[in-house]
């Protein structure tokens, strides 16, 4: 502990904590733009200066709080006349480089830009506009890339190339000529973009955005001679309410029902209740690799930001990955094949939407031609958590008062293995509950597997199944991946049996709870109270284990026959494919 003194109050505080994190502790904010909590500080913006004296010496220094740690004796003012004039200043230069189109911007109202300005008062600017020639990136359907709007913070640089390892992202050129974007000025359509969100999750501003298809889809509910379906991710339901000022990790799954039918949906299912369905066919072919000698360790393949990784990065370990379809996939080809038989409707008839926390879902609900179940697209649409909200919000819907609802039968009942399935960890504690229960023939007791719980960086556990030791691994976040990788494929070249037998990869920080298509500002106390949620959600559940939802029992009766049987290969299986990092 050192001792410090902040604006007049003597304090202590950890040594090695940076200046704005000791202030944020006793109740002073210091305006930032730069910085997250998810990132390394390094100083770009300015925009937190504060006066530092050092000793008894009368002179002071200004110093960038986020990257200036508190040593003892240190003297701080936060805040003063002269401070707040350079503050201001550096505001009108970046705004002075920006567009003034906040009335059409997808970030209106949620632009830490925008927020400043208003909070300093700006309302004329002394410098004159001076706006470059950027042309916009579009050539993903799913992320705009405006480089107009870019202010050069860095964020989406720093979270591609250090938190995921992606390396889509570049600082092109130098000084004011500076543009960001993938190397060599090929497009992101071209670049090892794996469409994770998370740098558009961490833009302070509008210059990286999602497209919205909210209007079409409007149109769509309208259309008499379509079926309309929906259907939610787990995580969604953790994280929805904060669009709507409800506090953090509230579950509103009924709400979220009765919205559904509001827009005018016509039948309102789980993706949950396909978590469950993929529990069956994924655990089994974990068994089944495990005591038939199949490749391992065998990978999950539920994220489509690490299967689109894998596939540009890990060409010799594809048939490492779980055959499974991803629970939207498996939802989507149950909704136009098993459910389109139900209701006697053409599959092209159905207007199948899926709502989701992830921007890469739409890539993978078109990923390849086991996309299209029934010969048609599964999914028509895929909407993020936060275009749902705003979808809500455009219908003039009172989301937070209304009712529950319940889910349409026999595509809507979910256990609380499927639910756990938004937090890092809960697909592999789902599969592990099966898969004990198969092998074991009685339910794991304790029902939670809680070492692999959590946000490390990897936790790692064992199972026993039956004498068997299954070593598991669970791991988020894609910077975390490459070394378990490197660690497998180091065991595998030296014709060693792998450190683990299972691994789950969740591509984002947290797992699905922090997608990029999520509530902006995730932190790790915001990714813990979602988890949370989910995890109560699933003590909550009348049934716990994906083989105990009787919807579940009833569709391989009625319909798939087994798990990894004939029917199932076709409708809930998939394949990879070997992709270059750069098309």
């Amino acid at each position: 502990m050192v001792q410090i003194n902040i604006n007049g109050r003597d304090v202590e505080v950890e040594d090695g904590v940076t200046v704005l994190n000791a202030a944020k502790k006793f109740g002073i904010r210091i305006p930032t733009l730069c910085y997250s909590p998810d990132l390394p500080a390094w100083g770009s913006c300015g925009l937190c200066i504060v006066r530092v004296f050092f000793g008894k010496s009368p002179r002071s220094k200004m110093l960038r709080s986020c990257c200036t740690t508190c040593s003892n004796g240190m003297r701080i003012i936060t805040d003063d006349p002269e401070i707040r004039r350079a503050r201001r200043t550096v505001l009108e230069l970046i705004l002075s480089n920006h567009p003034d189109d906040c009335l059409r911007c997808d970030k209106n109202q949620h632009c830490e830009l925008q927020k400043l300005a208003w909070e300093f008062g700006i309302r004329e600017n002394p410098f004159s506009k001076v706006l470059g020639d950027k042309p916009v990136d579009d050539s993903y359907p799913e992320i705009v890339l405006d480089r107009q709007k870019c202010i050069s913070c860095g964020r989406c640089v720093t979270t591609c190339q250090i938190v995921q390892n992606v390396w889509a992202l570049e600082y092109n050129g130098r000084g004011d000529k500076t543009v960001i974007g993938p190397v060599a000025d090929v497009d992101m359509a071209h670049s090892p973009c794996i469409r994770c969100g998370q740098c558009e999750a961490h833009c302070p501003v509008g210059a990286i955005t999602i497209k919205h298809p909210l209007h079409t889809l409007l149109d769509k509910l309208n259309d008499e001679k379509l079926v309309t379906v929906a259907s939610i991710a787990p995580s969604v339901r953790a994280a929805l309410g904060e669009e709507f000022g409800m506090e953090p990790g509230t579950i509103t799954t009924g709400k979220i029902y009765t919205a559904l039918r509001a827009l005018g949906f016509k039948y309102v299912f789980d993706t949950n209740f396909g978590a469950d369905l993929t529990i069956m066919e994924e655990g089994s072919e974990l068994l089944e690799r495990v005591t038939k000698g199949g490749k391992l360790p065998m990978f999950t393949s539920c994220c489509p930001g690490w299967v689109d990784y894998a596939e540009k990065n890990y060409h010799d370990l594809l048939d490492n990955l779980s055959t499974a379809k991803s629970p939207q996939q498996m939802e989507g080809a149950m909704v136009k094949t098993y459910f389109a038989e139900k209701i006697g409707a053409k599959p092209e008839n159905i207007y199948n939407v899926s709502i989701m926390p992830c921007t890469a879902k739409a890539w993978e609900s078109q990923r390849n031609d086991t996309m299209k179940s029934s010969g048609v697209q599964d999914y028509d649409e895929v909407l993020t958590t936060r275009e749902f909200a705003h979808l809500i919000k455009m219908a003039g819907i009172d989301f937070a008062a209304l009712d529950d609802g319940t889910a349409d039968s026999i595509l809507g009942e979910y256990t609380g293995a499927g639910t756990i399935f938004g937090a890092t960890g809960g697909v592999m504690e789902a599969a592990i509950r099966t898969a004990y229960y198969l092998v074991n023939k009685k339910e794991m007791a304790p029902i939670e597997f809680k070492p692999i719980r959590g946000l490390q960086d990897v936790r790692t556990a064992e199972v026993d199944l039956a004498g068997t030791k299954l070593r598991i691994a669970a791991v988020s976040q894609m910077g975390n991946v490459d070394a378990l990788v490197q660690e497998v494929r180091k065991a595998l070249a030296e014709g060693k049996e792998p450190p683990y037998h299972f691994i789950e990869v969740m591509a984002c920080r947290g797992g699905c709870i922090a997608g990029g298509g999520q509530p902006f500002g995730a932190t790790d106390d915001l990714r813990k109270k979602r988890a949370a949620a989910l995890y109560t959600d699933d003590v909550n559940s009348a049934e716990r284990q994906s083989h105990n939802n009787p919807e579940i029992k009833k569709i391989y009766a009625d319909f798939l026959g087994k798990p990894l049987g004939e029917k199932s290969h076709k409708y809930l299986h998939t394949h990879y494919t070997e992709r270059e990092l750069y098309r």
